[in-house]
């Protein structure tokens, strides 16, 4: 099976979204997207993605309570997740990793940095 890696993109800013289903899109990634919690949990039994990229201040369920979820649920703890966020204290990044987030970067960010940072992490799972 050579189908494109699918992308779970949960984060409440708009232009955000656009920004990164825009460059996975040029980068052959498929891509969906949850603007607050409950909507991204949903949309991982949906879409089954291979990766998520995760904000960690959304409404409903933040960041950290979508993670405490997928790690918890057999069919995601495995699932690559990349931490996008403004909050950059040692206790979010530290929390976030502790979690089972497997990458953790702060907003404003580099995208050709994410892109190459999913890029490394899909490569590294072995579907």
């Amino acid at each position: 099976m050579t189908a494109s890696p699918v992308v779970l993109i949960a984060d409440d800013e708009p232009l955000l979204t656009e920004l990164l289903e825009f460059r996975l899109g040029a980068r052959g990634y498929q891509t969906v997207v949850a603007h607050d919690g409950r909507e991204a949990l949903a949309k991982l039994d949906e879409a089954e993605p291979q990766a998520v990229v995760l904000d960690m201040m959304m409404p409903v369920h933040d960041g950290f309570e979508v993670l405490r979820r997928m790690r918890a649920s057999a069919k995601y703890a495995e699932t690559p997740v990349i931490m996008l966020t403004a909050r950059r204290g040692e206790a979010d990044v530290v929390g976030a990793l502790e979690l089972g987030a497997d990458d953790y970067l702060v907003k404003p960010f580099l995208p050709e940095e994410l892109m190459i940072r999913l890029g490394r992490l899909l490569a590294g799972k072995k579907v």
